[in-house]
């Protein structure tokens, strides 16, 4: 992921031993991306399979699906059984109960990818100028710009305190609003220069992260609703694994596959506590019982691999006698 529209599957050995693909299956990709996990999965599920593609991104998820096309069928592309749907993850199981699709692989990769990352007019990053943007669907009508020129300082210093877990976030809210005053604050490296002079360090102290890191994460995690859209995502799992219990039709399947790759506790966490109630309740089997990270090779050939989590249960057909 290091070069603009390059690309390195996360954790790719890993999803595919552990989700374990078979011919004719179907293969849901709650975020498709640009198409690195669905290329490798449609190797195992042959012609004969499905993936369904939904990502926010439609420039990423026609370079997904050109991918995958390609992948799942290299003689005829276009015979490729590939679904395509734009949005929010959030939606994707009504979505697909509409369509009446019954899912046996379920994958959420929340990174995001290099496209997104590397482009300065995304407004993902403080390495390079642009706008305040970090919109991952880009007809949203609410950007980070808004929410920095806009919002009360309680309420900046809130958000930044929830989502980024940063210690200094009402020191933060207050140089930001001092700031504005004066003129909106428009660009990501004015942001990242109002932070830095508002976190303190004593002379000589270096940090092992870049001290607007935490406030970048809360801005994006608000401006896309990330922790909102993947608890409504657990809620549908857990409702999927219930139907399948009582026999009506759903989004999943007996035996369904679910897995969830997160990058920070904030996502970790939740993800963790669903699964493990889920388990207790027999609605689903554990296949992790604790996350399954990167190597240290994968981490050399694409260090963003270093925070990622994988969690993976499976949905059980009848509950536990």
């Amino acid at each position: 992921m290091s070069e603009p529209y390059s690309h390195i599957a996360v954790l790719a050995d890993q999803v595919v031993e552990l989700l374990q693909p078979q011919l004719g299956q179907v293969f849901v990709d709650c975020t498709a991306g640009l198409g690195g996990h669905a290329c490798l999965i449609a190797r195992h599920i042959g012609p004969t399979g499905m993936i369904v593609l939904n990502d926010m991104d439609a420039g990423n998820l026609a370079r997904a699906e050109e991918s995958a096309r390609r992948a799942m069928s290299p003689d005829d592309p276009e015979s490729a059984n590939i679904v395509v749907i734009q949005g929010n993850f959030a939606q994707l199981p009504q979505e697909l109960v509409k369509r009446g699709i019954v899912a046996d692989m379920v994958l959420a990769d929340l990174g995001f990818a290099s496209t997104q990352v590397d482009d300065p007019a995304r407004g993902l990053s403080f390495r390079h100028s642009g706008p305040l943007d970090m919109r991952m669907d880009q007809s949203s009508p609410i950007d980070a710009a808004e929410l920095v020129n806009t919002l009360p300082v309680k309420e900046i210093g809130d958000l930044i305190k929830q989502f980024g877990e940063e210690r200094h976030a009402r020191r933060i809210a207050s140089k930001i609003v001092e700031a504005r005053e004066l003129a909106p604050i428009e660009t990501t490296d004015q942001l990242a220069d109002l932070v830095r002079s508002a976190v303190p360090y004593s002379k000589g102290q270096r940090s092992p992260i870049h001290p607007a890191t935490r406030t970048f994460q809360a801005l994006r995690i608000a401006v896309n609703d990330e922790l909102g859209s993947l608890e409504s995502l657990l809620r549908s799992v857990k409702f999927g694994a219930q139907k399948v219990q009582s026999g009506d039709s759903g989004w999943l399947n007996d035996g369904t596959r679910i897995a969830i790759i997160a990058f920070h506790s904030l996502e970790d966490r939740p993800v963790k506590q669903s699964f493990v109630r889920m388990n207790t309740d027999g609605l689903v089997e554990l296949i992790t019982r604790k996350p399954v990270g990167a190597d240290e090779r994968e981490i050399a050939g694409n260090p963003r691999s270093r925070s990622a989590k994988m969690r993976v249960c499976r949905v059980l057909g009848s509950k536990a006698e």
